[in-house]
């Protein structure tokens, strides 16, 4: 990371904001556009300082995360991770018949299995697939996140710090990887980009969200029995599968209005 850092002071190594403020704009320009084009973006931070900011980040932009320990072959087995994922579902759906038919030993065991499934896959239960572009923080910690995300050719956006070497991110966005103030703030721009994204990707399906947001609430017209106002909102959400959005126009509409509150 030498040609980042302008200096040192009291043993302290002191970033070259001159470099950082431009790569950190392009770092983020692609998460726009990753997310314009109907891409998806993993958010990839376990330690302890990441873990909450990073599931926040993805939450907020309705994206992806994993915060609690990388799981080998999360990228490269993916057919495996899935298998995992359902099993998961399929615990969710027991638990929510009260684990009916099962006995007391059986059930804490399924409860014991939800817990720590929910935590390690919980950020990833509804990705899907492999996603389109991955945002790390500390790549020293997560070097097994990049390294299968590089054997697949998926992108990788990443905070890297002093100590850590930048081979293998495609968009390196030179800065303070310990720090939790520094973590958060990196985490907010990466959500507000893909929020850009999302807003790009609805304007591109013809949804105006500042008009949706200001028309005032009004009854469905009736025509011949059909309820011309339903229909209207069927058509716009099969425009948007013809453009093979990875979610449906009207949660991310709520998304994107959700942010904006």
């Amino acid at each position: 990371m030498g040609p980042y850092i302008y200096g040192a002071r009291n043993g302290i190594h002191i970033m070259d904001l001159t470099q950082t403020v431009p790569m950190l704009d392009q770092a983020l320009q692609v998460i726009r556009d990753t997310v314009a084009k109907g891409g998806s973006i993993l958010f990839v931070g376990t330690k302890r300082q990441a873990a909450q900011p990073i599931a926040d980040a993805a939450e907020k932009c309705a994206q992806y995360y994993m915060n609690h320990r990388w799981l080998g072959g999360t990228l490269t087995n993916w057919q495996t991770v899935s298998k995992s994922i359902q099993r998961l579902k399929s615990i969710d759906e027991q638990s929510e018949r009260g684990f009916a038919g099962l006995t007391k030993k059986e059930r804490l065991g399924m409860e014991r299995d939800q817990f720590k499934l929910e935590a390690s896959l919980g950020g990833i239960r509804e990705m899907g697939g492999r996603p389109d572009l991955i945002f790390v923080i500390d790549v020293k910690k997560e070097a097994l996140a990049v390294a299968e995300a590089n054997k697949l050719g998926i992108p990788v956006v990443a905070v890297v710090d002093t100590n850590c070497s930048p081979d293998g991110i495609d968009y390196i966005i030179p800065g303070n990887d310990d720090a939790a103030r520094a973590i958060s703030l990196y985490c907010d721009l990466a959500a507000r980009a893909a929020l850009d994204g999302m807003s790009a990707q609805l304007g591109a399906a013809g949804v105006d969200i500042g008009a949706m947001e200001e028309a005032p609430e009004e009854e469905a017209l009736i025509d011949g029995g059909v309820e011309v106002g339903a229909a209207s909102t069927e058509t716009v959400s099969n425009d948007a599968m013809s453009a093979d959005a990875p979610l449906d126009l009207e949660s991310k509409q709520e998304t994107v209005e959700a942010a904006k509150s």
